[in-house]
């Protein structure tokens, strides 16, 4: 049997709804303690440069409040170092980041921006705070995650889900063939972007995978179902898959 796989749900698109209105609602907080209450096993949210969607006090509350645990998503600058190791989440994704994309394109290049990232990832780990690098699955950035000592990579799967057929079957081979080279190499793997209903057993099917990261699609099927729902319908498609 395989091992258990934890659900992370991201919720910067609560507030990307209140940051419309310019309002104190909804409040992300709020989604992220109801998440929890449906079965989420941690909590996603990326505080972004231009604070689009999640704002600084947005994170201190989710710090403070979640009794699960906090994944900060963070662009690798210095500005964001200091605001992790203000609130020490239990964990930091250092995630690409530039200021005219609507979501995270694609993977960070750990391997082409290794001396950049290397002291990050050391003073992230010397406050225990458990880095992440959100990476595509590729070998060559896998063997970057293990020079630069990162625990976790999280597998960019926003392909795999743009793609039909048999070009999204050779996608998910290649997603399995590096969640198996991380996991060799003693690197826990987690894996998110753009995952659906529709999509995500064959995803949550890899078996060394132990951690999805999802977001979008769940808020906006909130809308719908409501969020709790919508949780509990992701939690158990996972569990299927396994």
């Amino acid at each position: 049997m395989s091992a258990p796989l934890r659900l992370g749900v991201n919720i910067d698109h609560v507030a990307t709804v209140r940051n419309a209105r310019g309002s104190g609602y909804p409040d992300p907080v709020r989604a992220a303690l109801l998440a929890a209450e449906a079965g989420a096993d941690g909590i996603t949210a990326h505080l972004r440069e231009d604070r689009r969607h999640i704002t600084d006090d947005d994170i201190a509350r989710l710090a403070e409040g979640l009794t699960i645990p906090l994944n900060l998503e963070m662009a690798a600058t210095e500005e964001m170092l200091a605001i992790a190791l203000r609130h020490r989440p239990h964990a930091a994704c250092i995630v690409p980041e530039r200021r005219e994309e609507r979501t995270t394109e694609g993977g960070l290049d750990a391997a082409g921006q290794h001396n950049h990232l290397a002291p990050m990832v050391s003073a992230l780990s010397a406050a225990n705070i458990r880095v992440s690098l959100f990476i595509e699955p590729d070998p060559r950035q896998i063997e970057a995650a293990v020079r630069l000592k990162a625990p976790v990579v999280e597998l960019h799967t926003g392909r795999y889900c743009e793609l039909e057929g048999e070009a999204q079957t050779a996608e998910l081979r290649r997603i399995a063939d590096a969640a198996a080279l991380a996991a060799k190499n003693g690197i826990e793997v987690h894996a998110g972007h753009g995952l659906t209903f529709d999509n995500v057993v064959p995803i949550a099917a890899i078996p060394q995978l132990r951690e999805l990261n999802i977001g979008h699609f769940l808020i906006g099927e909130a809308i719908f179902d409501g969020l709790g729902p919508v949780v509990r319908r992701m939690r158990s498609l996972m569990e299927e898959a396994r």
